[in-house]
């Protein structure tokens, strides 16, 4: 094929992001200070109705902290998936607290709110659902769930930035979300997170936390770490809060597209009441979908991603014997198509033409 390669993700970073961080390396001020301020407030009044943010210089630190924030240590339980990017269960142990794993139901990939009703034990303390590809969780359950049986609920919102819920946005229902700015993500900084919370004695925490237990200089009040964004970051991701709604409905496009035209695989379903921001498509391949994916890329140039081939539970770092058959099956079948608002009518045409050639065929 003649055709130029069509990546599964492209981080979009143009003039407007270059001029904001020669902006600040011309200021002086390069650590956390004015622009991380603005950016914690900015997103918070963009994304989830004026919840308090506070950034963080990685996702899987956001979620760490604010699970330490939230109390959580050694001796609990924590309820989360296992078919998700492994920082999720790691956030957990990291507190050392112990991440118990839970099956997913099969449309959306995402926590089975009854398979996690099975697993709570005296020692379990809260649940973390993944909103993940960016779709939201079963959050009308979960908050059920939790206030029934006495839980914290708290969100990885990592893949799922401007994802709602009948009206409400993810980030807003748990006591503590964290969104991840990876490159990848939907909207970046370059590297960050941000930790969204309703509640004022975490926020704090929280703050201490990011910085070495100080809110005044050298008064430490508590044990922290070094989790600042800086104000290079925090540029970055300003400019690309401008843009991430623009981004998002080009994504819809384009799921739709593939919705429409797609033959012979399973589309990702969108639940009724959520609004799906399609960090990944994800569709399913029942058979050989390793095969499947390499004739994408090697027949037709059009790349793709396994979003996750091994569940955390079975990774060396947990090495957990577990029934979680809709995860396993998950991960035998599941292969994110682009969606990237980088492409073009004739990208999704030719993703088009590769799926369904490739299904036609049985790859």
């Amino acid at each position: 094929m003649t055709n130029e390669f069509i990546p599964p993700a492209k981080p979009i970073v143009g003039s407007e992001e270059r001029a904001a961080v020669d902006a600040v390396l011309a200021s002086g001020m390069l650590a956390q200070g004015a622009e991380v301020a603005s950016f914690e407030q900015e997103f918070g009044d963009v994304l989830l109705d004026g919840r308090a943010v506070v950034a963080v210089n990685s996702g899987t630190a956001g979620q760490h902290l604010g699970l330490l924030a939230s109390g959580v240590g050694p001796g609990d339980e924590v309820i989360v998936p296992s078919f998700t990017f492994a920082a999720t269960a790691n956030s957990v142990a990291l507190t050392g607290a112990t991440p118990v794993f839970a099956d997913i139901e099969p449309d959306h990939f995402c926590l089975d709110p009854a398979d996690v009703a099975s697993r709570i034990t005296e020692r379990t303390v809260g649940i973390m659902p993944v909103h993940l590809y960016g779709h939201p969780a079963d959050m009308t359950a979960f908050e059920s769930l939790a206030a029934e049986r006495g839980l914290a609920l708290f969100e990885d919102a990592a893949q799922a930035h401007g994802a709602a819920l009948d009206g409400r946005r993810v980030g807003t229902f748990g006591r503590f979300a964290m969104f991840s700015l990876y490159p990848t993500k939907n909207m970046t900084s370059g590297e960050g997170g941000m930790v969204s919370t309703g509640e004022a004695d975490v926020e704090r925490l929280l703050r201490l936390l990011r910085n070495q237990g100080m809110e005044k200089q050298y008064e430490n009040e508590v044990v922290g770490f070094n989790a600042r964004m800086t104000n290079i970051h925090a540029a970055i991701g300003r400019v690309q809060l401008t843009k991430v709604w623009g981004w998002t409905e080009r994504r819809r496009q384009n799921a739709a597209f593939l919705d429409a035209n797609l033959e012979g695989v399973t589309t990702p379903p969108v639940a009724d009441g959520a609004e799906h921001v399609y960090h990944q498509y994800t569709i399913r391949v029942p058979e050989d979908r390793d095969g499947f994916a390499a004739a994408l890329r090697e027949q037709y140039q059009v790349g793709s991603g396994v979003y996750y081939p091994i569940p955390n539970h079975r990774l060396p770092s947990f090495g957990f014997d577990l029934d979680l058959p809709e995860t396993e099956r998950a991960s035998r079948e599941v292969l994110s198509l682009p969606v990237h608002p980088s492409l073009s009518e004739g990208d999704l045409e030719r993703i088009v033409e590769a799926v369904n050639a490739l299904a036609k065929a049985g790859a």
